[in-house]
C-alpha cells in the first residue's frame, strides 16, 4: 500500500487480474463439472484457476512482496520451472482425469498436491532460515495478501485435496478387500 493506504495501479491491476482468472477458472470448472458433486465441481474450478495462474505472468507485481522474483534468484527460478511446467500441466491432466473419471485421478491429484506443497516449502524455507531478508513484511498488502493469503491458499487447498485422495483410496481399498473376502 502506498502512503494513505490506497492501492497502487500495478497492485490493483494484479489483484483484478487474479480476480478475473478466478472468475474464468470457476466458470470453466463449473461448466466442466456439470452433473458432478459439489466437491468435484469445486476441485475443477480450483484446477482451472490454478492452471491459469501458473501460466499467467504476474511475477513483476509479486516481486514487490518477495524481491527474489525480480532478480531471478536460482532457487525461485528452479521452483517456478517445476510449478509452472509440471504443476500447470498436472492441473490440466487432473481436470481431464476428473471429467473422464480416469483410474489415475488420485495418483495425479496426490502428485500435484505434493508438487505444490514442495514448491511452497522450497520457495519460503530458505528465506525464512536467513531471517526473511527478501520478503516485504512492512506492507500490509504485500505481507498479508500476497505472501500469507495467496500462499496460504496454495497450502490449504493441496492439503485438503491430499486428505480427499486419502479418503477415496481408503474406500477403494476397503471395497477391494471386501470383494476378495467374498471369493475366499
Amino acid at each position: 500500500m502506498h502512503a494513505g493506504g490506497e492501492l497502487g495501479a500495478a497492485a490493483g491491476g494484479s489483484l483484478l487480474l487474479c480476480a478475473a482468472l478466478l472468475a474464468v477458472g470457476c466458470a470453466l470448472g463449473l461448466r466442466l463439472g456439470r452433473g458432478r458433486g459439489a466437491a468435484d465441481r469445486a476441485l475443477l474450478a480450483w484446477l482451472c484457476f490454478n492452471a491459469l495462474v501458473h501460466f499467467a505472468l504476474v511475477r513483476k507485481e509479486y516481486g514487490k512482496a518477495d524481491a527474489r522474483w525480480l532478480c531471478f534468484d536460482p532457487t525461485i527460478v528452479s521452483v517456478e520451472i517445476l510449478t509452472v511446467v509440471l504443476g500447470g500441466s498436472l492441473a490440466l491432466v487432473l481436470v481431464y482425469a476428473v471429467v473422464r473419471e480416469k483410474h489415475y485421478r488420485h495418483f495425479v491429484q496426490i502428485t500435484l498436491c505434493v508438487c505444490e506443497l514442495y514448491g511452497g516449502w522450497m520457495t519460503f524455507c530458505p528465506d525464512w532460515l536467513m531471517g526473511s531478508p527478501n520478503l516485504n513484511t512492512n506492507s500490509w498488502l504485500y505481507f498479508w495478501v500476497y505472501l500469507l493469503f495467496f500462499n496460504g491458499v496454495w497450502v490449504l487447498i493441496p492439503g485438503l485435496l491430499l486428505w480427499q485422495s486419502w479418503v477415496e483410496l481408503k474406500k477403494m481399498h476397503h471395497r477391494g478387500s471386501n470383494s476378495r473376502k467374498k471369493f475366499q
